[in-house]
């Protein structure tokens, strides 16, 4: 199979709208990679969650920690021999990110227990990239899509998801994260945005913190 990625296994990350499942889905009809993929719409309590985060935010993070276990067990430790890489649209380390913003202090101690004895399993990805976009482009995007749930999503939620993902990667020194600033940068229906998103993703990056803006 075509491969001219220097990684098998990428992991595409970013905040709620930046546009990571999108770019999976076109790796995929490029490269006929394997794909990973959040089945947000498989978690029956995530609908309830952004009308009422303090009741419901411990069963929510339960299920994605569960579900993201059994679909990463299913992909990375049955690896599908025909496929030219694995692209994922998240990472297992999110279900600690999301539960630390999210859960009160003594359930997440009780979720960073389950996290800890499932995170083994797991190999890091070869890069994590971030697509980076303002918050303000993100609620755009969020309402475009049309998710009704989605609909109660709050602009400062946003921005606590963002800080905590940028706290988590000053710490990682043992792969390389890669921070494409993107904002209005649209790949899905322009192939020269697409392609330069993927020249960038192609290099060759050292362990610990990558920051680029794409300007096309």
């Amino acid at each position: 199979m075509k491969n001219d990625f220097p990684y098998d296994f990428i992991c595409i990350e970013g905040n709620i709208g930046a546009g990571k499942t999108s770019f999976c889905h076109l790796l995929q009809k490029e490269y006929s990679c394997s794909l990973v993929l959040e089945e947000f719409d498989q978690n029956p309590f995530l609908p309830y969650f952004y009308q009422d985060k303090d009741r419901y935010a411990f069963p929510v993070e339960l299920f994605f920690l569960t579900e993201r276990y059994k679909q990463l067990e299913n992909t990375l430790l049955k690896p599908d021999l025909f496929a030219s890489f694995t692209a994922a649209d998240y990472f297992f380390t999110k279900s600690l990110l999301f539960a630390q913003n999210n859960l009160v202090p003594s359930e997440f101690r009780l979720f960073q227990k389950m996290f800890k004895a499932l995170e083994p399993s797991f190999p890091n990805p070869e890069i994590l990239v971030y697509f980076h976009r303002d918050v303000d482009i993100l609620t755009d995007h969020i309402q475009k899509r049309g998710r009704d749930y989605e609909k109660f999503i709050k602009r400062e939620y946003l921005l606590e998801i963002q800080n905590t993902y940028f706290d988590y990667f000053r710490n990682i020194v043992s792969f390389p994260v890669l921070i494409i600033d993107l904002n209005k940068i649209d790949f899905l229906d322009d192939q020269r945005n697409y392609e330069a998103v993927k020249h960038i993703i192609k290099g060759k990056y050292l362990p610990g913190v990558h920051r680029i803006s794409l300007i096309v």
